[in-house]
């Protein structure tokens, strides 16, 4: 009969990156509000058994289960960027409240696979706004390992759903995601208590609710970016110029994988893991916005596949993507039917200055019931001002 003293855990927090979604809808009517789902990325840090206060035990029925808790501190959460405020957004756990939780087996005696579980209480911070909420959230998730590192391009759904609309949700094992939703999000005293019955926004049971999953990348890079989107409308081509600042969560972040990061031998894989870069197209209606899409995961490399490490890649070393991109418009998403392939090459871990082209087959833009409104025909970028490390604080 397994128990999780067989793990022998060590006594300290997990601090690994976390990949996550929400879906969001703006204003005090959650039924006629306007949504969107903004990707979303970070740092979190997990308190676990056996640390001092947690607690390790086997109920009557041989269950064995641990405690866990996530923290909160100043450089600890998720952040992305929302295209109908224009603003970063930022969600921290409520200090004020137990963010608390297990892991505990599903079938008595067997570790894995188990149930993961946290009572979420949480922070939603813009330039301008404080929001809390009054119930819990509860978190679930089936996971095959502590910490649940997902494997390197994984994709968060068993499936590719498409849209903000409502839908059953069916995701992979090791990703967690939101079970009391919908939520609604009220103004904030400073020590986070909700002020009034009016909320301001809601966290939808839909596509994305409150999904996360957790990362071990060998270093992350988080770039502000400009450059120009080439789009064909109607027969007419259109130049779009983009831009994004990694402070306000835009831009992009790249993930770089070492090989001990992953099961596909030798190289370097990469992933596009948020992207948000604004620009104006008349065409589709005024504001745009090119982001990579959750569902999809953006993979790629970053070398010629031969490292057996990260520090072994040589420089300029070949940055290669299949972007799988959407773009936000005032009249609904756009969503590529196909990956489209950019790159660039990087003189050192420092991406300032790397141009990214689009190289190869362009890709139509479709709604969700797949009418082609658009299509992508050519994309260059420019990666500017970066922050590049092991760990993605979100006070940058």
């Amino acid at each position: 009969m397994e128990n999780y003293e067989s793990l022998d855990l060590a006594p300290k927090p997990i601090r690994p990156h976390i990949l996550a979604a929400a879906t969001i809808v703006y204003g005090d009517d959650y039924y006629g509000g306007k949504r969107e789902t903004i990707n979303l990325s970070g740092f979190v840090q997990m308190n676990k058994w056996p640390m001092p206060g947690f607690e390790h035990r086997v109920d009557a029925k041989g269950h064995a289960e641990f405690d866990t808790e996530l923290i909160s501190a100043p450089e600890v959460g998720i952040k992305g960027f929302s295209y109908e405020l224009n603003d970063r957004i930022q969600i921290l756990s409520n200090p004020m409240l137990p963010n608390t939780g297990h892991v505990r087996q599903i079938a008595p005696g067997t570790n894995f696979p188990a149930e993961f579980h946290i009572r979420r209480f949480g922070i939603l911070e813009t330039s301008t706004m404080r929001l809390v909420h009054r119930n819990v959230i509860d978190i679930y998730g089936v996971v095959d390992s502590v910490p649940p590192f997902q494997k390197p391009l994984g994709r968060p759904y068993l499936g590719y759903p498409r849209g903000d609309q409502q839908m059953e949700l069916v995701q992979s094992p090791g990703v967690v995601r939101g079970t009391t939703l919908p939520e609604a999000w009220y103004p904030s005293t400073d020590d986070n208590q909700p002020i009034g019955t009016t909320p301001t926004v809601f966290f939808a049971d839909s596509p994305a609710a409150c999904m996360s999953m957790l990362v071990d990348p060998s270093m992350i890079m988080q770039v502000s970016m400009e450059g120009q989107l080439e789009l064909e409308v109607d027969g007419r081509t259109v130049r779009v110029e983009l831009a994004g600042d990694h402070k306000l969560a835009a831009g992009a972040e790249i993930l770089l994988f070492g090989p001990e990061k992953h099961d596909e031998g030798t190289g370097v894989l990469a992933q596009l893991a948020r992207t948000a870069l604004v620009g104006h197209c008349e065409e589709l209606g005024g504001r745009v916005m090119l982001r990579a899409s959750w569902p999809r995961p953006s993979g790629g490399s970053l070398g010629d596949g031969t490292e057996s490490s990260l520090s072994g890649v040589r420089y300029p070393g070949d940055l290669h993507i299949d972007a799988e991109f959407e773009l936000v418009t005032p009249r609904g998403v756009l969503y590529a039917a196909n990956p489209v392939h950019v790159s660039g090459k990087l003189s050192d871990l420092d991406p300032e200055g790397t141009e990214l082209t689009m190289v190869g087959s362009d890709a139509a833009l479709l709604t969700t019931e797949d009418e082609a409104k658009a299509r992508l025909s050519g994309l260059r970028l420019v990666m500017r001002e970066a922050v590049v490390g092991e760990h993605a604080a979100v006070n940058i």
